[in-house]
């Protein structure tokens, strides 16, 4: 989009940070063209914790990448911070952290967060500062000296969420972070994400496959439908915002999660 078009675009609510349009995408391929996306409308507000949750296919990482400028939209709108995802990403809007923990297993621990500040110009005792904020924040201090290999995936994946956080953008876009974990690692480090997103207030938008961690991680669910990537429905969670594991059995809790799972069938219905 030019850029005197983007001064003619309408001014969203000063708290809407993710706002999503008619937005479609389509990837052009040999077998023919693949509707990844079709006619998404969203707005996420600043401090939310939005799980994306659909069948394998449907558009959940692809719009996640959209935000973050890695794929463009085929037609519609997406702003982020009010402006175009490629402002955004220029003005480190975001982290992005993606299903594997991506760190590099020849620099320490301390390194690979330091990766992003000394790609930005950052002051070395700047960096320092900041490495350590953020090994507090993941529950990682006194690990900077060690490297990848000799930390468990689960220390690892904090790692990669501290690496994230490092350069204190807004917004934490995150694919599907824990998918890989067995459950009960799992069910710690969701605990221990829900404490980070109390502690920073940051807006975080959370790709999974799972409907208990949807439930309990969100402050709202957006259900996706089979390709062409669709929203079939987009729940705002009733729970308080300090959840115990246990807050899992409750009726509540349940009647969440039987709405997202009704609306995963009706987003197949669609077939």
């Amino acid at each position: 989009m030019p850029a005197d078009q983007v001064s003619r675009t309408p001014r969203i609510a000063r708290n809407t940070v993710i706002d999503a349009s008619k937005l479609n995408l389509t990837f052009e391929t040999n077998d023919g063209p693949v509707h990844a996306l079709r006619d998404v409308d969203l707005k996420v507000e600043a401090g939310e914790f939005v799980s994306f949750i659909g069948p394998s296919g449907c558009g959940k990482t692809t719009f996640l990448r959209v935000m973050a400028d890695l794929e463009q939209p085929t037609s519609g709108q997406i702003l982020v911070n009010g402006v175009l995802p490629e402002v955004a990403r220029r003005n480190r809007a975001y982290g992005y952290v993606f299903q594997a923990a991506g760190l590099y297993p020849w620099r320490t621990i301390g390194g690979n967060i330091r990766l992003p500040l000394e790609i930005m110009g950052m002051p070395k005792a700047v960096q320092a500062q900041k490495v350590q904020e953020v090994l507090e924040l993941v529950d990682l201090a006194g690990f900077e000296k060690k490297y990848p290999w000799q930390l468990s995936g689960g220390m690892q994946q904090r790692a990669s969420i501290a690496r994230a956080l490092a350069f204190e953008a807004g917004i934490l876009l995150m694919d599907e972070p824990f998918g890989a974990l067995d459950e009960i690692v799992r069910d710690h480090l969701n605990e221990q994400l829900l404490a980070l997103w109390a502690r920073t207030q940051k807006t975080i938008c959370f790709v999974t496959h799972s409907i208990p961690e949807a439930v309990y991680l969100s402050t709202k669910i957006v259900v996706m439908s089979p390709r062409p990537g669709r929203i079939t429905d987009v729940i705002d969670s009733p729970l308080p915002r300090e959840r115990p594991l246990d807050i899992r059995d409750s009726p509540e809790f349940l009647e969440i999660a039987h709405r997202v799972r009704e609306g995963l069938r009706a987003g197949h219905a669609y077939d």
